[in-house]
């Protein structure tokens, strides 16, 4: 059984979108369909199975974060000694050493990932090239226009 490291964050975001599937949007399809079964004839009625259809995609939905939470490994950083070095959960200030730009970086589980907040996942090369270094170290990563050297500035528990 494969564990999926997921923050504290990431975590109850999951939660708070299974909650919302089960608790409103299901009952609302659910509703959707009936009303549209009341219009008669299914074959030719668009309603019900564009209905059906989103239903369809909720449970697949709900299956889907249900699998995912029982496989989380939740790791609260915060809990974790500061050591200077890069882990799961830490954020990551870096600088490029060739033009001096700064970037911010949470390093999260997939579910988690969004560049523009910041959040890069575990598994993206930046973040494989990053885990373990420590303070003052710097990281090659390969990208598609080739290696660019970061050095860690700052590695905090957050």
């Amino acid at each position: 059984m494969k564990r999926v490291p997921m923050t504290v964050a990431g975590e109850k975001a999951l939660r708070e979108e299974l909650s919302d599937l089960k608790s409103v949007q299901r009952p609302e399809v659910i509703a959707a369909i009936a009303e549209a079964r009341e219009h008669g004839d299914l074959k030719e009625n668009a309603e019900y199975h564009a209905a059906r259809e989103q239903q369809g995609f909720i449970e697949g939905r709900i299956r889907e974060l249900e699998y995912k939470l029982s496989q989380a490994q939740v790791i609260d950083v915060t809990e974790i000694p500061h050591s200077g070095k890069v882990i799961f959960g830490c954020t990551v200030d870096l600088i490029n050493v060739e033009t001096d730009e700064e970037v911010r970086y949470q390093i999260v589980g997939d579910d988690e990932a969004d560049i523009k907040k910041g959040k890069i996942s575990v598994n993206s090369p930046i973040a494989r090239a990053l885990v373990g270094k420590e303070e003052g170290d710097v990281a090659a990563v390969q990208t598609p226009s080739g290696m660019i050297e970061y050095e860690v500035a700052e590695v905090a528990h957050i």
